[in-house]
């Protein structure tokens, strides 16, 4: 099955569970976060946390083995999985345990224990009732924190019922959890031994906080007299009211819940006695307190993973899957096809590489497109992208193709690596632009032929089904370079930043630009610059994009010190400018870029609210605007500028809340992807048909929003700032 059937099938057999269930907890992370006033400091702070415990981690360990001893147990580290299990069969061993119960752990899963103590003849029962499920039909998980969510209630009930053969047929939701909740507590009665997760670990007490929806994790450690916990070394945080942002944020950001059901605060050995289901007569107080308890630490990669400058971020993770639930892709396949061995969403490229290998993450890297609201949504802020990117880089690097040797003399790029034809393709855009552009019209009617087509789905993955940009023989630097400024006594002085598609594609939205600034009485320059290094970052060729971003300064550098503004058409672009080029480049310069360069809309209204009028720009007259808005420029926080601005000019905004269209810029090209992406903007499609919305004049902000609006509806597209020009 290739890879885009593979996806296809998912999306048709687990898809809508999935995306039903992903966006009612990013909606609730919406909601729960918007009711925690600091919810920034909040953040602000775990993070400040997490960076401190990865730090000092090996002080960290040394602390807390002190403290488990002095506390009656057993602090064990495990160099990798076949360690961590040989500890854990021994314990069982001793125990002579016929029955190990268990509570929630993606580490477990990671370790594959399971497995392991089955293979000694062990009966292991999963106690949370995701993970029961999955046990039962045989499945791995599709999600970090609802291992099930890939199961509508129909499926479950099926299962149940015919794995199970109840007197009476299992339907609804609390006719399974009824039959679940008494199955498993027979099972955990006569359990010997309990394993759970953590969540976090303090070293100052030993406290182990476990944070569930269920009750599981208690049942299991306060039916047996054995406990064991399996951790990463990542989960050790200093003390225990280091717990505080994380109980505030950890429920918030993966379910959308204030705090979670269960929040269990254990300092192991814990004291409470064992519960014996035989005798219904002795108090409990007077029932044996005589605890086991040890705490296996997993390593497996990750004091590597502490010491690589760009993986280092994975470790701060808190496995809340805020960024499973945020991300378009996500939403629509699951973590059957967005994840590895064991980790799902944006988040498990840093996971399953530093775990598992560049294989194993090379197999669903693609999948993140880079838009980055999973930065905005990961309550401690690891900037998911740029590790997908980064592994995206060594998984080029390791890349041999059959003629790499011949396409490395004849593609421009920087890379020393061997990146395959189509991310070359792609991350090469500006010299196919560069030649669409001085061949049109016959490159674009070369490109559209039937022959051509076929040649690049087949070569080089273009999907035939997507329309294929359309360059322009005249570039916005070439039309601008024969026109002379319209502003004799400038208020302000800008440099239009010239992107890719604006240039050589989008010129009329360059073209409209240029003049809603000079009617607001800007200085306007738009000189010939290197492209962003957008397309190049996106396929993984990090030395091409930093050969770009270099470029890009150094061009723009000069005007900046002559005192004028950047402006950008493309937010995607703007974004490089803000975030990426902090990752690849260094300098006074770099700083300045950042904060002197702004959104087009964004910069209109600047000047709107510092005493320009909109007399000299084309209004609205109420004309009913439906209005999109990029995924990078609301990241950014910029999105309400052009809702701001279309309003003061008089057009009546309809603003669309599905926040991304499923384009993201090569991705929605891209044969494997295709469907996926068509899928993605299937939500933009339903919502720009709705009644407020189906005779509006169609608006957004970003290349690809536009390109995939072109796709989904029958009318035609603009970009916010051409409504504005009067020469239009």
């Amino acid at each position: 099955m290739s890879d885009a059937d593979e996806l296809r099938y998912l999306m048709e057999t687990e898809g809508a569970a999935v995306s039903q269930n992903t966006k009612r907890f990013n909606q609730g992370r919406y909601d729960s976060t918007g009711r925690l006033d600091d919810y920034k400091e909040v953040k602000d702070e775990a993070r400040a946390i997490k960076e401190d415990a990865i730090e000092r981690l090996p002080n960290l360990i040394d602390d807390l083995r002190k403290t488990i001893g002095d506390n009656g147990g057993t602090l064990y580290i495990a160099d990798d999985a076949a360690d961590a299990n040989d500890y854990v069969r021994s314990v069982v061993a001793d125990r002579d345990a016929e029955r190990v119960v268990k509570s929630k752990s993606m580490t477990s899963e990671e370790i594959e224990v399971n497995e392991a103590l089955e293979a000694d003849g062990v009966d292991v029962v999963e106690t949370d009732l995701g993970e029961w499920v999955l046990q039962v039909a045989d499945e791995a998980p599709s999600h970090i924190v609802a291992p099930a969510i890939h199961k509508s209630r129909e499926a479950i009930a099926e299962l149940f019922n015919e794995r199970f053969d109840p007197d009476e047929p299992l339907e609804t939701a609390e006719e399974l959890t009824t039959f679940a909740r008494d199955h498993l507590g027979e099972l955990i009665e006569d359990a010997e031994v309990g394993m759970t997760g953590a969540n976090f670990i303090t070293a100052d007490t030993g406290t182990m906080a476990l944070v569930t929806s269920e009750g599981n994790a208690r049942k299991t450690v306060a039916a047996t007299d054995t406990q064991i916990a399996v951790a990463g070394v990542e989960k050790v945080i200093p003390s225990v009211e280091d717990l505080q942002p994380f109980v505030e944020l950890i429920g918030r950001s993966g379910t959308g819940q204030d705090i979670t059901s269960y929040l269990s605060l254990f300092t192991p050995p814990v004291e409470t006695p064992t519960v014996d289901f035989d005798d219904d007569e002795t108090p409990l107080s007077e029932l044996s307190a005589d605890r086991d308890f040890h705490l296996v630490l997993i390593d497996n990669g990750r004091l590597a993973m502490r010491e690589d400058d760009d993986l280092r971020e994975t470790l701060y993770c808190i496995r809340c899957s805020a960024c499973s639930n945020s991300c378009a892709n996500f939403q629509q396949v699951g973590g059957h096809a967005f994840g590895g061995e064991t980790y799902s969403g944006g988040i498990a490229t840093g996971w399953e590489a530093g775990i598992e290998g560049l294989d194993t993450a090379a197999e669903f890297n693609d999948l993140c497109t880079g838009c980055s609201r999973c930065v905005d949504a990961c309550p401690v802020g690891i900037d998911i992208p740029w590790i997908n990117t980064v592994v995206r880089d060594r998984i080029n690097d390791k890349h041999e193709g059959q003629f790499d040797f011949l396409v490395d003399g004849l593609t421009p790029d920087a890379e020393d690596t061997s990146p395959s034809l189509q991310k070359r393709f792609f991350g090469n855009f500006e010299t196919v632009a560069k030649v669409g552009s001085t061949l049109a019209p016959v490159s674009n009617w070369l490109a559209n032929t039937g022959v051509s087509r076929q040649a690049m789905q087949r070569v080089l993955g273009v999907d035939a089904r997507r329309e294929l940009p359309r360059f322009q023989r005249e570039t916005l630097v070439e039309w601008f370079a024969d026109r002379d400024s319209t502003v004799a006594d400038p208020d302000r002085r800008a440099v239009l930043y010239p992107d890719l598609y604006t240039n050589h594609v989008q010129v009329e939205r360059g073209k409209a630009a240029v003049r809603v600034l000079e009617a607001l009485g800007v200085d306007v320059v738009v000189p010939p610059v290197a492209s962003s290094g957008r397309a190049p970052l996106s396929q993984g060729m990090l030395s091409t994009a930093r050969d770009h971003a270099e470029r890009v300064t150094t061009k723009l550098a000069s005007h900046i010190s002559d005192g004028r503004d950047v402006v950008v058409i493309e937010p995607s672009d703007l974004a490089m400018f803000h975030r990426e080029y902090d990752r690849l480049l260094d300098g006074s310069v770099l700083k300045k870029l950042s904060s002197d360069s702004y959104e087009i809309m964004e910069y209109v209204y600047g000047l709107l609210e510092n005493g320009a009028t909109t007399d000299a720009l084309a209004t609205g007259g109420g004309e009913r605007v439906a209005y999109h808005s990029h995924c990078q420029q609301r990241t950014l926080g910029l999105e309400g500028h052009t809702v701001a601005v279309l309003d003061r000019c008089g057009f009546d905004v309809w603003t669309s809340d599905v926040e991304c269209c499923g384009m993201a810029g090569s991705f929605g090209y891209k044969h494997e992807y295709y469907d996926v992406s068509m899928a993605v903007g299937n939500d933009l499609r339903e919502q720009f048909s709705e009644p407020d919305a189906i005779d509006s004049t169609v608006v957004a902000s970003g290349t690809s929003c536009l390109e995939q609006l072109d796709d989904l509806l029958e009318r035609p597209t603009r970009h916010p700032v051409q409504l504005l020009s009067t020469g239009y």
